[in-house]
């Protein structure tokens, strides 16, 4: 593997007065180590920008824009902004209400009657907030086999597969549900009350006031962009394939900007030239739920605490790209990532630049705490959700409980863990038993809890039950359930085959979600319940032999 020796290509200016020599010279090698893995010929990468006190203090770029022809990364390289992307979209919303053209408050309907009546209005703020309980239109896509990059979607599809659906996730402002199809129709209302295409209303009113010249939407794919970066994902020992978002859809990602345009953006949501101290104050309006809880979720914006100092952050995927964009007020720092290789993951990569330059002494590590492992054995196996159906399965391996398919968890007490960032759960008495349940803590949400419940392990004839046909009109979609080699199955058309597992008592994980068979009146297998994490409860109702 050949080293490019011109990359990274380095933009490194004056830091602040209190840093050390030593200290000034350290950021860029200190990065450069971090991305070594990508500084090469055979790969793609990223570029990387900081600034401080609103002046860019590095720029530096990694690996290849374009494989095919060796075109390298640069600072000035054109990426997809995935779901950094959202907090434009809500700025130009922001920016009509400012206008008097519209207010947040107001019922979608008003602007998008296609948007089925669910008896509640669901608001422009539901919408902004990912608390609308609406389906994310991908999730329903791909349940319909059509997915994402498996044709050209446009907003009419968006539109579409809204208009069919026949229920909410819950009802809205209940809880928080991260749902593309939000910003989807927000785009939508821009265009419809600004009288201009979307893109159009973003370049006069956002891209061109602030100077971010290498920005646009991407809302033709096959429009030429020059100097863009090709997004691939690894393909193992063949190293990579292409993975462009071949679609139409925007306002949920689809921007294409620069690591220096975000930081433009960034420090205006700092200083509000453009917008003023109300724009300001729009775009870091944390969401609230029906009951008056906050979320950390503002206007496209996750607010919160990195490390114990006060971040404005998100992070963006789509097909092979990848992005970080966070400001540290506190500390006048501001870190905009965007790569074109997808088995990045952009949350932790743009907290370990920042990192670097937040200057924060690393946790102390905590005590090792010791537990029973007869009490920790005990508390393997399968649990499930009354209200939702779903279920986690923990083993217990090497003295640790592991989450099936997940990490290993970290205790913080004997009865209490951490499960991966800052989900914990919780082992308590059930009420009159003894036998233990699972609390789990949810963001701004009441907990899920998760009761033992014994493994299903069906015969041939209990298998039989479920056999039939099944067709959905929210998804435009027949599945049929048939047993093959002793296994149930789901076919879809046109040649899809979706092996189920059986978990508990009419209950089986598969590639698409759990899949929930449904009784009625004397038992009989009715309707087949689907649930993902941006999909509910999606029912298929059983034909009649």
């Amino acid at each position: 593997m050949k080293t490019i020796r011109y990359l990274p290509i380095l933009v490194l200016l004056a830091l602040p007065p209190l840093a050390a020599t030593r200290q000034a010279e350290d950021p860029a090698a200190r990065l450069d180590k971090l991305f070594a893995r990508f500084n090469s010929q055979e790969t793609p990468g990223c570029a990387v920008a900081v600034a401080r006190d609103g002046k860019v203090v590095l720029a530096r770029a990694y690996g290849m824009a374009d494989l095919e022809h060796g075109v390298p990364n640069t600072p000035e390289t054109i990426f997809e902004a995935g779901s950094v992307s959202k907090q434009f979209t809500a700025g130009a919303v922001n920016l009509l209400a400012l206008q008097g053209k519209l207010a947040l408050e107001d019922d979608v309907r008003r602007y998008i009657p296609e948007v089925p009546d669910y008896g509640t209005p669901i608001t422009i703020r539901h919408l902004m907030t990912h608390t609308s309980g609406l389906r994310d239109w991908g999730n329903v896509a791909g349940i319909s086999g059509w997915g994402r990059g498996l044709r050209v979607h446009t907003h009419a599809h968006v539109l579409d597969i809204v208009s069919r659906q026949s229920a909410l996730n819950f009802p809205p402002g209940h809880e928080y549900s991260y749902c593309n199809t939000g910003f989807n129709l927000l785009a939508i209302v821009v265009d419809r009350v600004s009288g201009m295409p979307f893109a159009e209303f973003c370049k006069k009113n956002i891209f061109d006031p602030l100077g971010m010249q290498h920005t646009q939407w991407r809302d033709d794919f096959t429009r030429i962009v020059k100097n863009r970066a090709v997004a691939y994902q690894a393909r193992g020992e063949r190293g990579f394939a292409m993975s462009m978002p071949f679609e139409n859809i925007h306002g949920n990602g689809g921007l294409l900007t620069t690591v220096g345009d975000l930081l433009v953006w960034t420090e205006n949501l700092e200083t509000g030239k453009h917008g003023g101290p109300a724009f300001i104050e729009a775009m870091h309006r944390p969401g609230r739920l029906s009951d008056g809880r906050p979320i950390a979720y503002a206007a496209g914006l996750r607010t919160g605490d990195y490390r114990g100092v006060p971040e404005i952050s998100h992070t963006g995927s789509t097909a092979g790209y990848r992005a970080f964009l966070g400001r540290y007020p506190r500390q006048r720092l501001a870190v905009a990532l965007l790569c074109n290789v997808g088995n990045v993951d952009p949350g932790n990569l743009g907290h370990e630049i920042a990192d670097i330059f937040l200057e924060i002494p690393p946790a102390a590590k905590p005590a090792r705490i010791e537990l029973n492992q007869e009490t920790m054995k005990s508390r393997a196996g399968l649990y499930r959700n009354p209200v939702s159906g779903e279920a986690i399965r923990l083993t217990f391996a090497e003295g640790s409980l592991r989450l099936e398919r997940g990490p290993a968890l970290t205790p913080v007490s004997s009865n209490e863990f951490r499960a991966g960032g800052e989900r914990r759960l919780t082992f308590e008495p059930m009420p009159g038993g003894t036998r233990e349940r699972i609390r789990v803590a949810r963001e701004s949400i009441e907990d899920d809890i998760y009761e033992p419940v014994e493994p299903f392990a069906p015969a041939a004839a209990e298998l039989a039950e479920y056999a039939g046909d099944y067709y959905s009109s929210d998804a435009e979609t027949a599945l049929t359930a048939a047993i093959e080699e002793g296994r149930l199955v789901l076919r879809r058309r046109p040649d899809s085959r979706i092996a189920l597992s059986p978990l508990y008592k009419d209950a089986f994980q598969s590639s698409l979600g759990l899949v929930r068979f449904i009784r009625g009146i004397g038992g009989r297998v009715t309707e087949l319940s689907l649930r993902q994490d941006r999909v509910y409860d999606m029912r298929f109702r059983r034909a009649v032999p």
